[in-house]
């Protein structure tokens, strides 16, 4: 087993997107550097065995196949409403959205779309008093090639 496989191996796990398409495409920007910051719903936490994200936490990024494909460093964690997303927070989440609007629009159809309603138990309501978990991350290992 490779150094960076056996340090991966004893973290916990962090998955962007629901395996396919979508998380290919998260991985990828996570990997070139794009993505640094990822939104989530606080009531996403709200189940036994969820603990929220926590800056300097060290997590294996996996893949759609559960592969882990870097280790990344949680580096800043805190609570907002939804209406209080910053544009800052949107572009550096590296999914080329230009605006708040287009970053909510797209959040709001993933948090109400049935793979995330699947998984979650049922279909979220989204306002403006919505509490998410903005999170910022990087990347600090990479498998050798």
């Amino acid at each position: 087993m490779s150094d960076f496989l056996e340090r991966a191996a004893h973290l916990p796990v962090t998955e962007f997107g629901y395996p396919g398409p979508l998380r290919e495409r998260l991985n990828a920007a996570i990997l070139a550097g794009l993505k640094t910051s990822t939104t989530s719903l606080l009531a996403d936490y709200d189940h036994p065995g969820e603990e929220l994200p926590r800056a300097g936490q060290h997590y294996r990024l996996i893949d759609s196949d559960e592969r882990a494909i870097a280790i990344v460093e949680t580096t800043e964690v805190r609570t907002a409403r939804l209406a209080e997303v910053d544009l800052q927070h949107a572009l550096d989440e590296g999914e080329g959205l230009t605006s708040v609007e287009e970053w909510r629009e797209a959040h709001e159809r993933f948090w109400t779309g049935a793979e995330h309603t699947a998984s979650t138990g049922g279909r979220a309501t989204l306002d403006d008093d919505t509490l998410v978990v903005l999170e910022r991350f990087r990347v600090v290992e990479l498998p050798s090639s």
